[in-house]
């Protein structure tokens, strides 16, 4: 609990002064104002974030978080669990779908095990910071306890922390766990006090959609989470890995870190993250809109608009990873195109004494 506390006390307010500045830059590069739409919106955030002119996001990292869920039980995936493992394993050794996309983007994957059910090989590459063996059964009672959403959370902060002390200047949050959509679909009714049967979707495949809501529905009604309690809601119906990834957002504001997330799970964590630190929203990134129906709620309600529709739904950090390159540009656009006077000079200089 103290390194969440003083994670929250170091998370700030963006720099409007050099906001200010960055929006004066932007509006006097030469080209229509406003013509580069949300690049420039990304650039004067970034340099809110960094409180910096000069951007740079070329030390990219995913950190994608693998945990099982006890709910899975209940028949809400087709998929069998065993693919959690296989998957966070994949991100190791650089053949996921997020692995294909970060590699093409100059990204690194970073992969934790946070409560996968099986214990990994000792060679996988996986970072273990297993906060227990999978959730329990949110059907049947609370997913995790109230300490262990809280060691979910600071297993986050800490690799966010981590990856900034080793040179990564901007983030992004990734996941793995079979039938993980059942839990961010119950965090995300639980905080909108909405029925699960709008913002539930088939995930990566269920034999029954109606099936998965009434499950849902079932673990709200018995575990009755309170909306006020960001804790709360995620420790009752929520997963290991949507607090590790609430972590990776709050680590990454309180660093001064731009952080991307990705679809509809990664932007339910942040939405816990919001909840415990609404400053943090300043920090975020989104990158695409989620085929999952709970993705345009959920960007709703924290006020976020996706850069990208891309009709995905993979997770693992993927969508993320696919924003990277729209960064990248957003400061090249800030560090190498010259303003309206800088280019009137250099003209005059070369033209010599012809009028212009």
């Amino acid at each position: 609990m103290e390194l969440l506390q003083s994670t929250l006390q170091n998370i700030k307010q963006l720099n409007k002064e050099v906001m200010g500045k960055a929006r004066e830059r932007v509006d006097a590069l030469c080209k229509p104002p406003g013509s580069l739409g949300k690049l420039e919106q990304i650039a004067i955030q970034l340099a809110g974030i960094t409180e910096k002119l000069e951007l740079d996001v070329s030390n990219k990292a995913v950190i994608s978080l693998a945990a099982d869920h006890g709910v899975y039980e209940e028949n809400v995936s087709n998929n069998p669990q065993f693919v959690t493992v296989m998957q966070a394993i994949g991100f190791a050794k650089g053949f996921t779908g997020v692995c294909a996309i970060a590699k093409a983007a100059g990204a690194k994957v970073v992969p934790v095990d946070i409560g996968i059910k099986e214990d990994l090989p000792k060679d996988s590459g996986v970072i273990v910071k297993k906060v227990k063996y999978g959730t329990d059964n949110m059907a049947k009672g609370p997913a995790m306890s109230r300490q262990e959403a809280i060691q979910a959370i600071e297993v986050g902060i800490e690799i966010a922390n981590e990856q900034v002390k080793q040179g990564v200047n901007v983030l992004a949050t990734g996941e793995m766990g079979i039938c993980n959509t059942t839990p961010s679909s119950a965090v995300l009714s639980a905080f909108c006090g909405c029925d699960p049967a709008i913002v539930t979707g088939m995930g990566a495949g269920v034999d029954s959609l109606q099936h998965k809501i009434d499950v849902i529905r079932r673990a709200l009604d018995i575990n009755k989470p309170n909306p006020d309690d960001p804790i709360d809601v995620l420790a009752k119906v929520g997963g290991l890995e949507l607090g590790g990834m609430a972590g990776v957002v709050l680590g990454a504001a309180a660093n001064r870190v731009p952080v991307v997330v990705d679809g509809f799970i990664s932007t339910v964590s942040a939405l816990i993250a919001y909840k415990l630190e609404p400053k943090v929203k300043d920090y975020i990134i989104p990158s695409h809109l989620s085929e999952e129906p709970g993705a345009k709620i959920v960007n709703e309600v924290l006020g976020l608009e996706p850069m990208l529709n891309m009709n995905m739904r993979l997770g693992e950090g993927s969508g993320a990873a696919l924003a990277f390159p729209i960064l990248d540009a957003a400061c090249s656009m800030m560090n190498t195109m010259t303003t309206l006077e800088e280019s009137h000079q250099y003209m005059l200089k070369i033209m010599g004494s012809q009028t212009i």
